[in-house]
């Protein structure tokens, strides 16, 4: 049942005989997802996905994305051009320290590549669901997963979600391992995003003023692990999301959109759309590095990276997004993540870079293993509110 607030805003009312526990497992049960309850013709979304109000403020209202300017960087000729190769390293500084992401063009993966992941998301997600059961699972250990909502008993409302993610790196899956709608193209673009994570990587080492290998040598780029996200055509879309306000607990996101949009970053405490834009990347620094960096249309590519908020101390800014449902759909993104670990085989201890601590900046978080940190996340859940504040000193 939904009522309306005095501020004519729509809200799930609380019942006392209201158990929320038994809807969940219920929904969960049926390893179905989002897409089951629209392919079954539901009309009004259950009552476990309705958000509160406070989580939904401004999603019917158009951001004015003409006030603000995305910094967009053309990376052609980077490796070729020591001047141009400066200016871009220098945009990458300015860009992640006033926004938390940018745009990056010519960044060498084809279009091609991209719509075919696009196409093999697509059509995992929308085969017979039989087929899709056997990889329904909430054991996080295994190296192809699908399951709607990674925090469905945990967080206060689920979001109108389904997802596949798998474990590319470092050892990454047989091809007979992933699903036959979209394994060779999982394969391919996981080779294209490792690739184009390393090269990200020594750019924001050069703009720290590190040694450009500083971040791959602390292994920052070891792990990867690609999500396959599916939004389905929601019919109450003013009532839920498609993810709620978090950053990303990862060192870096490269994150795939479709031409549907939806994707809002929170910029000078407004919402603002990020638009899909053909052949464009937007590199989005997350938590880890921030706190720590340690010791010293089709084929929009996003990359989110809450990881390296920690190890920056700051410096670099851990975005908060959001993704918007609508009537039409479904949305499709995949998103590439460096720094999840959930098999462990990254011990290291992550904490500020001790190249970049003086007396004027001391360290701000505590140090924390990728493992103790993914864990805290989804043990929590996404609330809306930044994981980081945990590990502030």
């Amino acid at each position: 049942m939904v009522v309306s607030n005095t501020n004519g805003e729509n809200q799930a009312t609380t019942e006392p005989n209201y158990d929320r526990k038994s809807e969940v497992k219920a929904f969960d049960d049926t390893k179905a997802g989002v897409k089951g309850l629209v392919d079954a013709g539901v009309t009004r979304i259950p009552r476990i996905f309705i958000h509160p109000t406070q989580n939904l403020k401004n999603i019917t209202k158009r951001s004015n994305i003409d006030q603000f300017k995305f910094p967009v960087i053309d990376l052609a000729g980077i490796n070729n051009d020591p001047v141009k190769h400066k200016d871009i390293v220098d945009k990458i500084l300015d860009a992640s320290e006033k926004w938390g992401f940018f745009q990056v063009v010519n960044h060498g993966i084809p279009i091609s590549i991209l719509e075919e992941m696009l196409n093999g998301v697509r059509r995992f997600h929308e085969q017979d669901k039989e087929i899709k059961k056997q990889y329904y699972t909430r054991d996080f250990t295994k190296k192809m997963i699908y399951n709607s909502n990674f925090d469905l008993y945990s967080s206060p409302a689920a979001s109108w979600r389904d997802s596949f993610n798998c474990i590319m790196a470092p050892n990454p899956p047989e091809l007979e391992d992933l699903p036959s709608a979209c394994r060779e193209i999982l394969m391919e673009y996981g080779k294209q995003v490792m690739g184009l994570g390393i090269s990200l990587f020594k750019l924001i080492s050069e703009a720290l003023g590190l040694n450009p290998n500083h971040l791959i040598d602390i292994d920052c780029a070891q792990t990867l692990a690609l999500f396959g996200h599916y939004y389905p055509a929601c019919p109450e879309p003013e009532l839920t999301l498609g993810t709620t306000k978090h950053s990303d607990y990862s060192f870096l996101t490269i994150l795939l959109q479709d031409n549907l949009g939806g994707l809002q970053v929170l910029h000078q405490n407004q919402w603002v759309n990020v638009p899909p834009s053909v052949g464009a990347l937007v590199v989005n620094i997350g938590d880890l590095l921030q706190a720590s960096v340690f010791f010293r249309s089709i084929g929009c590519l996003y990359i989110f990276s809450s990881e390296f908020q920690l190890i920056s101390n700051d410096k670099l800014k851990s975005v908060e997004h959001r993704v918007l449902v609508s009537r039409s759909g479904p949305r499709i993104s995949v998103a590439g993540f460096f720094g999840r670990d959930t098999c462990g085989v990254n011990s290291r201890v992550y904490g500020p870079i001790k190249e970049m601590l003086s007396e004027d900046n001391p360290p701000k978080y505590r140090a924390i293993t990728i493992r103790e940190y993914t864990s805290y996340v989804r043990a929590r859940g996404v609330d809306g509110t930044s994981a980081l504040q945990n590990l502030k000193l």
